[in-house]
């Protein structure tokens, strides 16, 4: 088993409430005892659909910390964003 790392992300004011008030509201029933359990399944989740949509259902190879872009979105990347969704 992999050894677990931080990593964090980061939401708005008003998601970050959500967050809080579900865990709070409906965590026991669900198995999250923390927002990083919610988080993390959720995050899991997506990324187990998005290796079966665009990689064959495959893990793809690691990337290391510091590869990524960090920060937000650019206002660019943001229009994109609502484009596709």
């Amino acid at each position: 088993m992999s050894k677990k790392k931080s990593v964090s992300p980061y939401f708005t004011e008003t998601d970050a409430d959500q967050i809080r008030a579900a865990v709070k509201a409906v965590g026991h029933l669900e198995g999250y005892a923390s927002i990083t359990d919610l988080v993390e399944g959720a995050t899991l989740r997506e990324l187990k659909r998005l290796q079966r949509k665009y990689n064959g259902g495959k893990k793809w190879p690691g990337v290391p910390a510091g590869e990524l872009r960090p920060g937000r979105r650019t206002r660019e990347e943001m229009q994109h964003r609502k484009e596709d969704g």
